[in-house]
């Protein structure tokens, strides 16, 4: 797809960079005519991401990404340079001039096209005869035809070569199946549809389109359940299941599941703000995608170990982005969805309202592990305690919290509290190290920047600046 140079200039002018990146980013600190906040990219405590509304440019001193509005859509959409010209072009209301696709934006094209069409084939399935699997299952789960309708469940046959089949007729190549992961090769040649004998969940991203699918095993088998391998238009750790829906939430927070059915049910009962990463750990992409969406993010996942441990590496992750953190703790069910079967909708918004701070739950999970009736364990039990409050960046929140943790584990409060401020002490001193050295390579950054536009700007075009810098 090409653009000519009058075009791009226009989209350029048409969408400020500091209206465009606030879209994705808190710009707030100013210095000089620049802006600054934190590093879309990369994760970072102290903003070293600049805009310019005066160059039209940004650039981040810290991982050293920058350019104009162009190549910043390009990054933050993980699109390519036509694309991010298109997604521009719309976002201005400007009607695109007649272009010619360059190989890759044809291949994305037609990829979003084959997952579209194998998705209707996918729906229409569950719909016919032979899709009574499918149909029952989701009786069992209690999903209603119209929500399986929103959120465009399918049905793969138990059939080698159906969908093959059907998209072959449809015109695309048996090369493009491969390359979408619809279909893979077989062991001893020839090749087989990817998902069969499946409940199939599309992946829709947050700009419409069908980007891959999570097929959930109908019956008994392994694995339970299967995605799309990586494809040039699937990526499962910059996509969640959902946030197509959660993203017009106007409740205020994300509410983060395990499971797609997890996710279908929650939307069922009125939860609209419910998403699940796709087979894989929450990722730093997926908590900025949040991040664009909401401030705060519950936790739901599953009352098992696994669901423990992934609560603990997705309150880290989200809270290096300032995101507020909840969690939910509830009895009697395994998971969100078997939660609202049993005890109904009322009860799990009521979980909503009594859930948890990050901390209050990560500190009963600390206590869960020792016995205070033992010294040696009690002695453990304030080790790693004091070691979680020493982190804690006010000094109000630190002494309340070192109060509670004396007086459940029966202990002066003064010396608890002295444990923690000098636990903190040494956590200081050791990350003045880091940020020294990170303030050392944010300056040097800035400087080789700033030399390199000076000698630089006065040479390009707009039109360069919008693509080059």
């Amino acid at each position: 797809m090409w653009f000519d140079d009058s075009f791009i200039s226009e989209v350029a002018e048409r969408n400020d960079i500091a209206e465009v990146v606030s879209d994705y980013v808190k710009l707030g600190k100013r210095s000089g005519a620049n802006l600054f906040g934190l590093c879309p990219f990369h994760n970072e405590k102290t903003p070293s991401f600049s805009v310019s509304p005066d160059k039209q440019i940004y650039h981040c001193f810290g991982c050293g990404k920058g350019g104009g509005v162009i190549s910043f859509i390009m990054e933050i959409e993980g699109l390519t340079y036509p694309e991010a010209v298109e997604f521009l072009a719309k976002r201005a209301g400007m009607t695109l001039p007649q272009q010619n696709e360059d190989n890759g934006s044809r291949q994305r094209a037609r990829l979003y096209a084959l997952n579209k069409d194998a998705a209707r084939f996918f729906y229409e399935c569950l719909k016919a005869p032979g899709g009574e699997k499918g149909r029952q299952y989701l009786a069992r789960r209690r999903i209603t035809p119209a929500t399986a309708t929103s959120f465009g469940l399918g049905f793969a046959p138990d059939s080698w070569d159906t969908l093959k089949k059907a998209m072959l007729a449809r015109g695309y190549t048996e090369q493009e199946l491969f390359t979408a992961d619809l279909i893979r090769h077989g062991k001893s040649g020839g090749s087989y549809d990817t998902f069969r004998n499946r409940l199939i969940f599309p992946v829709i991203d947050v700009r419409g389109n069908v980007t891959g699918f999570s097929g959930r095993i109908i019956g008994d088998g392994e694995p339970k359940y299967l995605n799309s391998k990586e494809t040039p238009v699937y990526n499962k750790g910059k996509l969640l299941f959902g946030m197509n829906f959660a993203r017009k939430s106007k409740s205020g927070y994300i509410l983060l599941v395990e499971g797609n059915i997890d996710v279908v049910s929650l939307h069922q009962a009125g939860f609209d703000s419910a998403v699940a990463a796709l087979g894989t750990a929450l990722t730093n992409e997926q908590s900025r995608m949040i991040s664009r969406y909401a401030g705060e993010v519950i936790l739901a996942y599953d009352s098992d170990g696994a669901g423990l441990k992934a609560s603990q590496r997705s309150i880290e992750i989200l809270e290096s982005l300032d995101i507020k953190v909840r969690v939910l703790r509830w009895e009697g069910a395994k998971d969100p969805d078997e939660y609202i079967q049993k005890f109904g909708a009322g009860a799990f918004r009521n979980l909503i309202e009594k859930s948890e701070s990050q901390v209050d739950y990560r500190l009963k999970n600390i206590r869960s592990r020792y016995d205070l009736s033992v010294p040696e364990q009690k002695v453990d039990y304030l080790h790693e305690a004091t070691q979680l409050v020493a982190t804690f960046s006010g000094a109000v929140e630190r002494q309340v919290y070192a109060a509670r943790i004396a007086e459940l584990a029966g202990v002066n409060a003064d010396v608890v509290q002295k444990e923690v401020e000098q636990r903190r002490a040494r956590l200081w001193k050791a990350a003045r190290k880091e940020i020294n050295k990170e303030t050392v390579m944010i300056l040097m950054n800035a400087l080789a920047f700033e030399a390199e536009w000076r000698e630089q700007y006065d040479k390009y075009s707009v039109y360069d600046r919008t693509f080059t810098a």
